[in-house]
């Protein structure tokens, strides 16, 4: 005897984004195959196969910008000792660090890891000022110097990035320096000069 199941899934608002952000890149990536496959056929190649598309998507990715996957050294042990606990434990951070970085290593990519320490929550991405440090109950806030709204999460996986862009330009050579910053109004001048 056979038994069929149904499920309905009532996921939370912070999955029903993950998910919705899933299948927009699902659907970005079917649509470029749509769009290539309709290129060929109006230039009378022949049909592309699904192994030929896949190599073909495969290497669209393969961009000097994605060619080294940042993430941020979390203290996952400090993490669950705050109300964050059951997030923290339910994203598996440790294991999903440790996936990613076998991933990184397996498709030849580069990966970096931050320490936990930076300040990529208190320093603007739009003008690298440095705010302050913040409660972990503020998930928005504004920018004193250039006036940006942030939000907490976005604001700190940008500065991640930079800071895993500066870390690959110094590893090949580049010119590194600071991040962008403005300077302070008590910076601004000369100590003789009369304001």
């Amino acid at each position: 005897m056979q038994l069929r199941y149904s499920y309905r899934l009532y996921p939370l608002p912070a999955q029903q984004q993950a998910l919705a952000r899933a299948f927009g890149c699902a659907r970005v990536v079917f649509n470029d195959a749509l769009a290539a496959r309709r290129e060929a056929r109006e230039a009378g190649e022949p049909y592309i196969s699904d192994a030929a598309m896949s190599a073909r998507l495969t290497a669209a990715k393969d961009t000097p910008q994605r060619a080294w996957v940042t993430v941020e050294d979390l203290a996952v042990k400090g993490l669950a000792r705050t109300w964050l606990a059951k997030s923290v434990h339910d994203a598996g951070w440790s294991a999903f660090v440790a996936m990613l970085e076998y991933k990184a290593k397996l498709y030849g990519r580069e990966f970096r890891k931050i320490g936990r320490f930076e300040p990529t929550s208190q320093i603007c991405s739009e003008c690298g000022v440095k705010d302050g440090p913040k409660p972990l109950q503020v998930r928005k806030w504004t920018c004193a110097a250039c006036g940006i709204v942030h939000d907490r999460d976005i604001n700190a996986a940008k500065n991640i990035a930079a800071l895993g862009r500066r870390e690959a330009e110094n590893a090949r050579g580049g010119q590194v320096g600071p991040l962008f910053a403005a300077a302070q109004a008590r910076e601004a001048g000369s100590l003789g000069s009369a304001a």
